[in-house]
């Protein structure tokens, strides 16, 4: 037997091996665990009865009628002040129906893995905080005093797509959504918001998102969601995810351009 060939079938089988123990999902725990709160509350939400739903929307839904100072006064929503502050996010956690919160893991998966494997769990949680209140901002800026709920974690969602753009292509375009493959992007210092817009793909990617949201939003919701699509609290988070990314990224340039360094995430 040749050496070579002897050497390639004793080092072959290990790396076929470690092959097989490699996972098809490596979902971050901060992923499954915002997955897992989003299915058992649209099973508790079907199993309840329609009354008790309805007291569900009116205390945990982002109405934009709880701001009205006439529907202060009177009282009609519960919750009371506290639910004031919860309702910009709790809003996430509730969908329209099982195809609405399929489709918003589905996104959460492809956009908020890699972020969350940037950010670390509890960086991660405040920003999946920050562009959902965003998105419900925005939403209340474009309708003011109405009584209809927004829910669904949609603004959180697209305020992820943003934070992936500020990195994804930090590596020179190379990166891939597979485990394993993407970690130079995840380590590397991400370019200036300037220079992010200045690429093509970027470009493309958030020009077909905007057309993309403003179809649906100003369309029909092809029997996603019960109710019409809340597109302005998708450019909401968006927005905010863009903007605000450098403030959650664990990741920083070195004075004078020496490298760079992380920041502990948990």
């Amino acid at each position: 037997m040749r050496a070579d060939a002897y050497v390639s079938g004793v080092l072959e089988p290990p790396r076929l091996a470690a092959h097989r123990r490699e996972p098809i999902l490596n979902v971050p725990p901060v992923i499954t665990v915002l997955a897992a709160a989003m299915l058992l509350i649209q099973l508790v939400r079907d199993w309840v009865d329609v009354e008790t739903g309805i007291e569900i929307l009116a205390l945990f839904a982002f109405i934009p009628a709880r701001y009205d100072p006439s529907v202060l006064a009177e009282g009609v929503l519960p919750g009371g002040m506290a639910a004031d502050i919860w309702t910009f996010v709790s809003y996430a956690f509730l969908h329209g129906g099982w195809a609405h919160v399929g489709l918003n893991l589905l996104w959460m998966l492809a956009f908020g893995t890699p972020v969350a494997r940037r950010f670390g769990m509890a960086r991660f949680l405040a920003f999946f905080a920050a562009t959902a209140a965003a998105g419900a901002g925005l939403h209340l800026l474009t309708h003011e005093g109405e009584l209809v709920p927004m829910i669904g974690a949609s603004a959180a969602v697209s305020g992820c797509m943003a934070a992936a753009l500020r990195f994804m292509f930090a590596d020179g375009g190379r990166g891939a959504w597979r485990p394993g493959v993407m970690d130079p992007a995840l380590h590397m210092p991400a370019p200036p918001l300037m220079q992010v817009l200045r690429d093509r793909r970027v470009i493309g990617f958030v020009v077909v998102w905007f057309v993309i949201n403003l179809a649906f939003g100003l369309g029909e919701p092809a029997g996603l969601v019960e109710g019409s699509i809340a597109w302005q609290a998708h450019m909401g988070g968006f927005l905010a995810g863009l903007l605000a990314f450098p403030l959650f990224d664990p990741v920083r340039r070195r004075p004078g351009g020496g490298g760079y360094s992380r920041t502990s995430t948990f």
